[in-house]
C-alpha cells in the first residue's frame, strides 16, 4: 500500500517549496565500473547481479540532498526478466519489488549514518515501452505508430502492480515519448485508485515530444485523462536542459497552476550503438529559477547527471550549507 505521508506534505507544504529528486543512475554504476552500454535490462540487471552497488547509488544521492530516489526499475519488466535473466515471472515479480526494498534500504542506511529525521520518498520508475526494447525508441516513440492503447496498458500493468505491492510512495510514469503512451499511463492509473504519480515526457527538441507532438497538447491531454487527484504533477524528463526552460514554459500555459516536474539528462547525445557523447552543457542548477517561474515543484536530474549536480540543486535551496 502507498503511503500517505507524501501526499499529505505534498498538499500542505510551503507555496514555495520544491522537491529535490535525485540524479543519473546507471551512468554512477558506470562509474563504479559496471558495464551496462549494451546490456538489454540496463540498469534493471543490477538488481539481480548485484543490489548492493544500487544502494550505494541511492546513498550518495541522500547524502547529497535528494528528497526523492527513484527506483532501479526503469527498464525493469517481466517479459525482459524472463527472456534475459532465465528466471521465472514469479521470481521476475520478486526482482521488481526488490528495487523499491533496495530504495527503502538506502534510505534506512542514510537515516541511521547521519540521524537526521528528514522524510524521503521512493518513487517507482514505470519507464516507457520503449526502453524496455533497449534499442533507443524512447527517445523517438516510434512504436506508438503501431502498438495499441490496449497493448501498452496491458503490458504495463504488472510493473505498476509489483511496484505498488512494494510499498512506493509514488510512481514515476517517465521518459515517456509519446502522448499515446500517456494516455495508456492515465487510463491504467484508474485501475489502482490509491496509486498517485507523476507522468514526466521525455523530448528532442524545445517544443515537442520525441515522438514529434506540441508538449503542450499532448500535457493537457494527459491532465485531462487523468484520474482525479492522483497525478501529482506532469512535465519533461531525459531532455537537455537548455530545452526544459521552453518545454516547462509551454506546459505552464495549459496546466493552470498544476504543479510540474522536471529532470533534464546532462545535455549529452544518446546513440544506442556508441552510448552517450558530446559534452555536457550549462548544470541544471543553472535553470532553477525559470524552472520555478514555470511552476516546477519537483527538481532533479536524469542520465549522465551526478550526485554532485544534486548537491548544486540543494545548495541553490540551502545557500547556508
Amino acid at each position: 500500500m502507498i503511503k500517505g505521508i507524501f501526499i499529505d506534505m505534498w498538499q500542505n507544504c510551503p507555496k514555495d517549496k520544491v522537491y529535490i529528486l535525485d540524479g543519473g543512475l546507471a551512468s554512477e554504476l558506470e562509474q563504479d565500473g559496471f558495464s551496462l552500454l549494451h546490456d538489454p535490462l540496463w540498469s534493471a540487471r543490477m538488481l539481480h547481479e548485484n543490489p548492493d552497488a544500487i544502494v550505494r547509488v541511492h546513498d550518495r544521492y541522500l547524502t547529497n540532498g535528494a528528497e526523492i530516489i527513484i527506483t532501479a526499475s526503469y527498464q525493469a519488466s517481466i517479459p525482459g526478466f524472463q527472456k534475459h535473466l532465465g528466471v521465472s515471472c514469479e521470481e521476475s515479480k520478486i526482482l521488481l519489488k526488490s528495487s523499491v526494498e533496495l530504495a527503502r534500504k538506502a534510505i534506512q542506511q542514510h537515516s541511521d549514518k547521519t540521524k537526521d529525521s528528514k522524510e524521503i520518498f521512493i518513487a517507482g520508475s514505470v519507464g516507457s515501452y520503449g526502453a524496455a526494447l533497449a534499442d533507443g525508441s524512447e527517445y523517438t516513440g516510434d512504436y506508438c505508430n503501431e502498438i495499441t492503447h490496449e497493448d501498452l496498458i496491458k503490458w504495463h500493468h504488472p510493473r505498476i502492480e509489483c511496484l505498488i505491492d512494494a510499498g512506493v510512495d509514488l510512481l514515476a510514469f517517465e521518459t515517456i515519448p509519446s502522448v499515446k503512451e500517456g494516455e495508456a499511463l492515465m487510463k491504467l492509473l484508474k485501475d489502482f485508485p490509491n496509486a498517485k504519480a507523476w507522468l514526466s515526457f521525455s523530448c528532442q527538441s524545445m517544443h515537442q515530444t520525441s515522438h514529434k507532438e506540441n508538449i503542450a497538447t499532448s500535457a493537457l491531454t494527459c491532465l485531462k485523462m487523468a484520474p482525479p487527484g492522483q497525478l501529482l504533477a506532469i512535465g519533461v524528463n531525459c531532455c537537455p536542459p537548455e530545452f526544459s526552460k521552453s518545454l516547462l514554459k509551454d506546459i505552464s500555459t495549459i496546466s493552470d497552476g498544476f504543479p510540474l516536474i522536471v529532470y533534464p539528462n546532462s545535455g549529452e547525445k544518446w546513440d544506442n550503438r556508441e552510448g552517450w557523447s558530446g559534452d555536457k552543457v550549462k548544470p541544471n542548477s543553472y535553470y532553477i529559477e525559470s524552472w520555478m517561474k514555470s511552476g516546477a515543484k519537483i527538481i532533479g536530474g536524469c542520465c549522465r547527471t551526478t550526485p554532485n549536480d544534486i548537491f548544486d540543486i540543494y545548495k541553490y535551496f540551502n545557500p547556508e550549507k
